[in-house]
This record gives structure tokens, C-alpha cells and sequence, in this order.
């Protein structure tokens, strides 16, 4: 059975810093692709940040770019967010998907093309 697992959300400053994990089961990240979405209260989902199966290449969306940074551990099979210079705006539930297939499928600056989600971990940003 296909799992994902969102965990290290919380409360932090503004300025502050956050690890989140996306523990995969049921299938290896040697094969796909991992995306990271965020949808904040009133607001549609959004993709933050993407990492490809085949040659670990990376997207961020212009809203995170040089301020968060996603890596993967295949043989824990993994995948990390580090939030660094957090915003009241990057509050929200984080959660992680698989793509389809190996790469990521990146349209006008947004993520498609996921079939599994995880539940989300919800991540505050406030002084």
C-alpha cells in the first residue's frame, strides 16, 4: 500500500527555522518523483517545491526560491523540506505527493500530475 507521511510541523518565530519529512512506504523514491504543496486557510494548494527520481534535479517556486530547500534520503527512503526565514505567509498544512512518473511535471510555475497524497503536517509562522 502506497504511504506518505508528513511530520516536523509546529509553531516558529517569524525568521525561524523548520525540518519537514515525507517518510515514503509501499514503493521506492528510486522511481519517483516527490513534490511539496502548501494550501493556507481560505487559499487554493499550491507547489512549493519538487525533487526528480532520476538525477535528483530540484524546482522551488518563486515564493520559496533561496529560502527553502528540499533533499532526499533514498535509503530511508525520505524526502526533507528545509524551511529557513520563515514568513507569516508560509503558514499553512505542508504536504507531500508522489508524481506519476520520474520527473517533475512543472506548467506556469505550478506542480501536476500527482496520484498520492500524504495528509498534510501544519506548519504556524507567528510572533
Amino acid at each position: 500500500q502506497v504511504q506518505l507521511v508528513e511530520s516536523g510541523g509546529g509553531l516558529v518565530q517569524p525568521g525561524g527555522s523548520l525540518r519537514l519529512s515525507c517518510a515514503a512506504s509501499g514503493f521506492s523514491l528510486d522511481y519517483y518523483a516527490i513534490g511539496w504543496f502548501r494550501q493556507a486557510p481560505g487559499k487554493e494548494r499550491e507547489g512549493v517545491s519538487c525533487i526528480s527520481s532520476t538525477d535528483g534535479s530540484t524546482w522551488y517556486s518563486d515564493s520559496v526560491k533561496g529560502r527553502f530547500t528540499i533533499s532526499r534520503d533514498n535509503a530511508k527512503n525520505t524526502v526533507y523540506l528545509q524551511m529557513n526565514s520563515l514568513k507569516p505567509e508560509d503558514t499553512a498544512v505542508y504536504y507531500c505527493a508522489r508524481d506519476r512518473a520520474h520527473s517533475c511535471w512543472v506548467v506556469d510555475g505550478q506542480l501536476y500530475g500527482m496520484d498520492h497524497w500524504g495528509k498534510g503536517t501544519p506548519v504556524t509562522v507567528s510572533s
